[in-house]
């Protein structure tokens, strides 16, 4: 089944602005895209959700997201509502899917006044992946950021671990030797998401 729309989900401290390359590129290849932008602090889960519901409608669907949109992603199929059936993958860059070690470390040492609202989805440790989606988890190896101070010896894209990008029940783990945003512009990237999209 051809995917028609694919919906993109930004990260934390993000906007929808930081996905238009991503975006155009997707367009490209065919398909219609809602490059969502939504308050990552305080996230409305009921407009967003809404949003993405209209958008789908009754069309073949994936989700393409971000760090923390991976989580939104998450939390819209666990929603469960009549359009969310409708998709059929879903392609993570960068996603703590079992919760982020930053966002730990942050709330622990009392700054989770910068994450705000955010750390309900950050500090959620999901042990598997249980939708008819499949998922598609992307990691960069690339250390830049503040990761390799945190955590010695570490493997990451600089601000998420590369085990956090893994969960049981995924369709692939895909590694790519990038930092956290710099997936975002990757045309590697780009084609492997593709490549995913059409299989």
């Amino acid at each position: 089944m051809k995917i028609n729309h694919v919906v993109v989900l930004h990260g934390l401290y993000m906007s929808g602005f930081v996905m238009r390359p991503l975006c155009s590129r997707l367009e490209q290849s065919g398909v219609k895209v809602l490059n969502l932008t939504y308050n990552t602090l305080d996230p409305n889960l009921e407009t967003i959700f809404k949003q993405i519901d209209e958008f789908i409608g009754d069309e073949p669907s994936a989700l393409v997201c971000h760090s923390m949109g991976g989580l939104i992603a998450r939390a819209y199929l666990e929603a469960s509502s009549k359009a969310s059936k409708h998709v059929t993958k879903v392609i993570t860059l960068g996603t703590p899917h079992q919760g982020s070690h930053i966002a730990q470390k942050m709330k622990q040492k009392g700054f989770e006044t910068f994450l705000k609202n955010s750390v309900e989805f950050l500090l959620t440790k999901n042990g598997n992946w249980p939708f008819k989606a499949k998922l598609y988890s992307i990691a960069g190896d690339l250390p830049i950021g503040l990761m390799p101070l945190i955590v010695k010896g570490s493997q990451s894209d600089g601000t998420v671990l590369l085990d956090e990008t893994k969960l049981k029940g995924m369709a692939e783990h895909k590694v790519f030797h990038l930092s956290h945003t710099s997936m975002i512009y990757s045309r590697q990237v780009l084609d492997y998401i593709i490549k995913c999209l059409n299989e």
